[in-house]
């Protein structure tokens, strides 16, 4: 089986926790994403994919989104082409879209870069990801 190693950056969220950040190319564009091993789905900002998407590949979801303290939250997804995370190159993804744009202004605030999404665990899961914290590397396996 085959696998990819990918880097990951260690982001301290004012002495208040850390978070993991994973690099992924979509929209031919490199992006940071949270790596979440508790979210169930991967989810990109509707933000972002609105200023990078071609007309009329956003819709509209029926499910309301729990988590990030709500289970209100207006959903949509996306059929991502293509989805990089290091050598593994996922075709036709779908993903969850949800206005990230809290999170983003609470990173600015902290001076961190924004970011695109959160990678979850239905890639995590489906990848038999391994994740090291004493390495800052996830391993994926196709």
């Amino acid at each position: 089986m085959a696998n990819t190693i990918v880097q990951l950056e260690l982001i301290n969220l004012n002495d208040d926790g850390f978070h993991l950040l994973v690099e992924v190319v979509v929209f031919g564009q490199s992006f940071h994403a949270v790596l979440d091993s508790g979210a169930s789905r991967t989810v990109f900002d509707k933000g972002t994919v609105e200023k990078h998407k071609m007309d009329g590949v956003l819709n509209a979801s029926d499910k309301l989104s729990t988590g990030l303290g709500t289970n209100t939250m207006e959903s949509h997804t996306i059929i991502l082409p293509i989805l990089k995370i290091g050598k593994l190159k996922l075709k036709n993804f779908e993903a969850a879209v949800l206005d990230l744009s809290t999170i983003n202004q609470a990173y600015s605030a902290l001076n961190l870069p924004p970011i695109i999404g959160v990678l979850g665990g239905d890639i995590l899961y489906k990848h038999k990801a391994i994740i090291s914290y004493k390495k800052l590397r996830l391993k994926l396996f196709k």
